[in-house]
C-alpha cells in the first residue's frame, strides 16, 4: 500500500489485449470548490509559508494570504461583480496573481488565465470571447504595457471613471485593475481595492462558500493553438481540485513538507493545477525566482531556499542542467516534475545526475482534461520515470483508438482518448469545437499518438498533426529527436517535416549545440546509421542559437516549419 493505494491492483491485468484501461481509484473525490479548498488549507497550514516571491521580496503564510484573498475579493464586489463573471489575470509571476487566483475562487468568480505576452489583436479576442467584465494586469513587462494596450483596445478608458468603464468595441469590459503606485486615468490600483472591502463585505465573502457549486467553471484557459484563434477550455472546482490533490499525491507532497521552484508561469494549467493548487491540497510552499523565465534566478532560487521540488518543462530543464553544469551550486532537490512537452530519457538521465536528484517525474496531460492524465508513481524504476508518462491518474479511463474509433491492441500506437471527472466543461460558449473532441460518450479525443503498455503505462508517440510522412512512411519527430538528444554535442534538438516535391515530405532538424561544440549534417547521419531506419534519418540540417516557444515553453513546432521553408538555403537531399 503506497499513499493510501495498492499498486498491484491498479496494474493491468496480464491477460489485458487491448489498450483500454480505468483506475478506479482508492480513495474518493473531494465535493469541494477551490475556495473551500483554500480555507481547508488553512485550517491545516495556517502559519506555513505559502510563497515567497524572490523578486518582490515577500512571503505570505496561508492564512496571510486567505485574508488577503478574502478582502480582494470583497473589493471586487463592491465594484459591482458578481458570481460567474469572468475575471481576467493578465501578469508575470507574482504576489499578485496568486492572490487574484485565491480571491475569484472565494467569491466565484471565474478566472481567466492570459499569457502576459500576448499581443493586443490576441487580448482583444480573448475580452470579447469570454465577456469580461474585469481585467487585472501588470503595468509593464519587458516590452509590453498593458495599460497602453487596453487603451487602445479601448479608447474610452482613459476618460472613464474607475470601475465605470462603457466602451463601445468591448462593452462587456467594466474595470481595469493595474498592479501599479502611479496615477492611471479610468483605471483602479490593485492595492486600493483592498481599501473598498468593509467587515459586512469580508464576512459575506466567508458565508458564502456553500452557495458556490463545485460543478460550476472556475478557470477559463486559453489554449495556445498553432492554428486559429486560441480555444477558451473552462474547466470546473470540482475537476481543479480533485486533479491537483492526485498531482501532489504522486508528487509526494504528501509525504513531507515541500518547497517548490516554480520555473513555469501561473496562467499556464501547470502553474494553476499542477503547482499551486497541488500544493493548496497538501500544504507545500511555492517559491517564484523572478517575474519572467530566468534559468539562473531559478538556480538561486534552488539553492538559497534550498527547494526540494523543481517544476518545469523539458526546455526549462535544458538550461537548468547546463547552468549547473558551468556553475556547481551546492543543491539536492529530492524531485523534479517535468510537464508541458515530451522529455527525453537522456535528459532526464542528464537532470537526476546534474542537479542531484532523487527521482525525476514524469507527467502528461492537457489543459482540456483540467491538467495530469498520466504521471509517475511513487515507487517507480528508471525506467518507467524516463521512458514512459507514468500511469493512468486515479478515477480516470483511457483508451487508444485507431482512424476508425476502434480500441488497438495492447502496445499498439493510436490516438488517445480519456474519460472522467477531469475532462473540462468545453470551450467556453463553442459547441461546434466541443463537440469536435468530445463525443456524446464522453470520450475526449486529445489528439495525440499514443501506446499503452500491459501494465498500464503510457508512451507517447508524438501528436498526429506533427506525424511526418515521407514517401508513404509514418515518422514521428519524438523517436529522432529522443535517439539525437543523446548526441555528445547537441544541447536540444527538434524535428518537424517540411515539404518536398517528390517525397512529400522530408525530415528536418532543428540543432541547438553545446558551448564550443559543433555538427553538421554529415555527422548526424554517420551517429544514426544503423540505429535509426534510414527513411527516419534527417536530410536537412538547422543549427540555431534558440527555438521559438511559447511563454509556458512549448517549443512552436509550426514556427520552425516556417522558418525552414522561407530559407533559401534548404535544400531537401
Amino acid at each position: 500500500m503506497i499513499n493510501g493505494y495498492d499498486k498491484t491492483i491498479k496494474r493491468v491485468p496480464k491477460e489485458q489485449t487491448i489498450s483500454y484501461i480505468h483506475n478506479v481509484g482508492k480513495q474518493p473525490l473531494k465535493p469541494l470548490t477551490l475556495g473551500q479548498l483554500i480555507e481547508e488549507c488553512c485550517t491545516t497550514y495556517p502559519n506555513v509559508t505559502a510563497i515567497i516571491s524572490k523578486h518582490q521580496n515577500q512571503e505570505l503564510s496561508y492564512l496571510q494570504a486567505l485574508d488577503r484573498a478574502d478582502r480582494l475579493a470583497a473589493g471586487l464586489k463592491s465594484l459591482g461583480l458578481n458570481n460567474g463573471d469572468r475575471v481576467a489575470i493578465w501578469a508575470p509571476n507574482c504576489i499578485e496573481w496568486y492572490i487574484t487566483h485565491m480571491a475569484c475562487a472565494r467569491a466565484g468568480f471565474v478566472l481567466v488565465n492570459i499569457n502576459p505576452a500576448i499581443p493586443r489583436m490576441e487580448m482583444e479576442y480573448c475580452i470579447k470571447k469570454v465577456e469580461m467584465r474585469c481585467i487585472i494586469c501588470a503595468h509593464k513587462f519587458k516590452y509590453q504595457n498593458y495599460y497602453e494596450i487596453l487603451c487602445k483596445i479601448a479608447p474610452e478608458l482613459p476618460g472613464s471613471i474607475p470601475g465605470k468603464l462603457k466602451s463601445r468595441h468591448v462593452p462587456s469590459l467594466q474595470s481595469v485593475i493595474v498592479m501599479t503606485d502611479e496615477h492611471l486615468r479610468g483605471a483602479l490600483k490593485f492595492n486600493d481595492v483592498f481599501e473598498f472591502a468593509t467587515i459586512k463585505g469580508i464576512r459575506a465573502i466567508k458565508e458564502s462558500q456553500n452557495l458556490i457549486l463545485m460543478d460550476e467553471p472556475a478557470h477559463i484557459q486559453f489554449t495556445s493553438g498553432t492554428t486559429g484563434q486560441p480555444k477558451a477550455a473552462a474547466v470546473s472546482h470540482f475537476s481543479m481540485v480533485n486533479n491537483s490533490y492526485y498531482i501532489g499525491q504522486r508528487s509526494e507532497l504528501d509525504r513531507k513538507h515541500h518547497t517548490i521552484c516554480v520555473q513555469t508561469p501561473l496562467f499556464h494549467a501547470i502553474g494553476t493545477v499542477i503547482t499551486i493548487c497541488a500544493a493548496l491540497n497538501h500544504g507545500a510552499t511555492l517559491v517564484l525566482p523572478s517575474a519572467g523565465y530566468d534559468p539562473d534566478k531559478n538556480l538561486d532560487a534552488i539553492r538559497d531556499e534550498r527547494c526540494t521540488v523543481i517544476h518545469g518543462t523539458p526546455t526549462m530543464y535544458v538550461d537548468l542542467v547546463d547552468r549547473q553544469k558551468k556553475r556547481r551550486e551546492n543543491i539536492s532537490p529530492d524531485i523534479a516534475v517535468s510537464g508541458g512537452a515530451c522529455c527525453s530519457p537522456h535528459l532526464f538521465r542528464e537532470m537526476k545526475s546534474v542537479l542531484n536528484l532523487q527521482k525525476v517525474k514524469s507527467v502528461y496531460g492537457l489543459t482540456e482534461c483540467t491538467a495530469i492524465v498520466f504521471q509517475s508513481l511513487y515507487d517507480d524504476d528508471e525506467y518507467l520515470s524516463t521512458s514512459t508518462v507514468g500511469y493512468v491518474q486515479d478515477h480516470v479511463e483511457a483508451k487508444v483508438t485507431d482512424v476508425d474509433g476502434n480500441i488497438v491492441p495492447i502496445g499498439t500506437p493510436g490516438e488517445l482518448c480519456i474519460r472522467g471527472y477531469s475532462t473540462m466543461l468545453g470551450y467556453w460558449k463553442d459547441e461546434d469545437r466541443t463537440k469536435e473532441v468530445i463525443g456524446p460518450d464522453k470520450w475526449f479525443r486529445t489528439g495525440d499518438q499514443f501506446i499503452l503498455e500491459k501494465n498500464g503505462y503510457g508512451k507517447i508517440v508524438g501528436r498526429l498533426k506533427e506525424m511526418i510522412i515521407r514517401g508513404g512512411e509514418n515518422i514521428f519527430p519524438k523517436e529522432i529527436e529522443d535517439f539525437l538528444n543523446t548526441h555528445p554535442s547537441i544541447l536540444e534538438v527538434y524535428v518537424v517535416g517540411i515539404p518536398h516535391e517528390r517525397l512529400g515530405e522530408e525530415v528536418c532538424a532543428f540543432v541547438k549545440v553545446k558551448d564550443g561544440m559543433s555538427v553538421t549534417l554529415d555527422h548526424i547521419r554517420t551517429y544514426c546509421k544503423e540505429n535509426i531506419a534510414h527513411f527516419k534519418i534527417p536530410t536537412v540540417l538547422k543549427i540555431v542559437d534558440s527555438f521559438p516557444k511559447t511563454t509556458s515553453g512549448k517549443i512552436q513546432k509550426y514556427r520552425l516549419v516556417q522558418i525552414a521553408v522561407k530559407d533559401a538555403n534548404v535544400v531537401a537531399n
